[in-house]
């Protein structure tokens, strides 16, 4: 295996990580941002009022893209098995 193959699938990789992790990071984002908000709002400053909806959010957007993550990474995994069958 050459290194610009390596450098090919290195950057594949990347770019698979970044489309499974944007839209996730996005939720996190927007939510962190409403609290944000809403803390600025009200002057309450309690810490877990940042972590919790923060984490239910992440968790349930995970939920709804898992299907969009798995169909990623099966089609990243089937390209990769390609090119490992052809050498």
């Amino acid at each position: 295996m050459e290194s610009a193959e390596v450098l090919e699938i290195s950057k594949e990789a990347i770019l698979v990580l970044l489309k499974i992790a944007t839209p996730i990071m996005l939720v996190a984002l927007f939510v962190g941002l409403l609290i944000s908000l809403f803390q600025a709002l009200t002057q309450i400053q309690e810490m877990t009022l940042t972590f919790v909806p923060k984490i239910i959010a992440i968790f349930v957007s995970i939920i709804i893209f898992l299907p969009y993550i798995l169909e990623t990474l099966d089609d990243f995994t089937k390209k990769l098995s390609e090119r490992m069958i052809n050498l």
